[in-house]
């Protein structure tokens, strides 16, 4: 099996069995790219199919000498799995000799999170006498609100809002839509925002797009990342933060008020629990309180 076949076949089931987006399949193919690169330098070079384990723990020497940090390495072997497992699935192979590959550790990187005091003062920035204000504004709190990612915002549509139900439904990751509950605060600054929204230029194609740039057309996950930045840092927050920061901040939240971690994986949209259950790094003297409050040996 040729390495041009095996990527080719790779990068169809992914967009199409898994649904994958077309940066998550780039993503994957690039890994599978450095494992065809590094199996160049063999003599012979093997093809896709021969590779055993020693050729993978070659493999990760390999990448040794590029001083990629453990977190880097860990995801390129992830998507090295991934592609042996379709190798399996489809019977290419009998055995997956990944299976016996070690994840380097990595440990476990918290996301940075807002106060609400915090998110409350880069809301107060937000400059209402300026065209885009509202806008900004109705990002900012439709974000928190809804836990949404930043490529989530920028293709919401004005059919997904339904004020009278308090719901917005969301499309995210491999098309897969739910339906998020989402405060007054966020619907008024939306229904501020679509006020002016009346009154500016929509490019054809984008009329049921919610947020619009100045010439009409759906924003860039780029334009979003400097609202944010920029009210952040008229806001003096001295964290760094991105779209993300408010979807972190959005679940912790919820999670530290007592919120079910199935009903917040539910809403984040993650289809496994174990993505969710990063947001429960809450701080030791409330899980102390928890203990005392609800062991029944304490």
């Amino acid at each position: 099996m040729q390495w041009q076949y095996a990527i080719r076949e790779f990068s169809g089931y992914l967009r199409l069995e898994k649904s994958l987006s077309a940066n998550s399949v780039d993503a994957y193919i690039s890994d599978l790219k450095k494992l065809r690169s590094f199996s160049e330098t063999l003599d012979p070079p093997p093809e896709p199919d021969k590779i055993d384990i020693s050729h993978l723990r070659r493999f990760i020497e390999w990448l040794d000498g590029f001083y990629l940090n453990s977190r880097t390495q860990a995801r390129i072997i992830s998507g090295i799995r991934a592609f042996f497992r379709f190798m399996v699935l489809n019977d290419i192979i009998a055995n997956d000799p990944s299976a016996l590959l070690e994840m380097p550790k990595t440990g476990r990187k918290l996301p940075e999170v807002l106060s609400v005091d915090e998110i409350d003062s880069i809301l107060s920035v937000t400059d209402l006498s300026r065209e885009t204000g509202r806008r900004n504004k109705a990002i900012i709190e439709t974000m928190y609100s809804g836990g949404l990612r930043v490529s989530e915002l920028v293709n919401l549509c004005i059919s997904d809002i339904f004020p009278g139900e308090g719901f917005i439904k969301i499309t995210g990751k491999g098309d897969k839509q739910r339906l998020v509950p989402v405060g007054n605060r966020a619907l008024k600054e939306i229904e501020l925002y679509m006020q002016d929204r009346r009154h500016m230029p929509v490019a054809k194609g984008h009329e049921d797009i919610l947020f619009l740039n100045r010439t009409g057309r759906r924003l860039t996950r780029v334009m979003v990342f400097t609202i944010v930045r920029q009210l952040a840092a008229r806001a003096s927050i001295d964290k760094v933060v991105s779209p993300h920061t408010f979807r972190h901040s959005f679940a912790t939240h919820l999670i530290e008020g007592g919120a079910d971690l199935r009903a917040v994986q539910e809403m984040l949209g993650h289809e496994s629990i174990i993505t969710t259950e990063i947001y429960t790094h809450l701080d030791r003297e409330y899980l102390r309180d928890a203990i005392i409050r609800f062991h029944p040996r304490s």
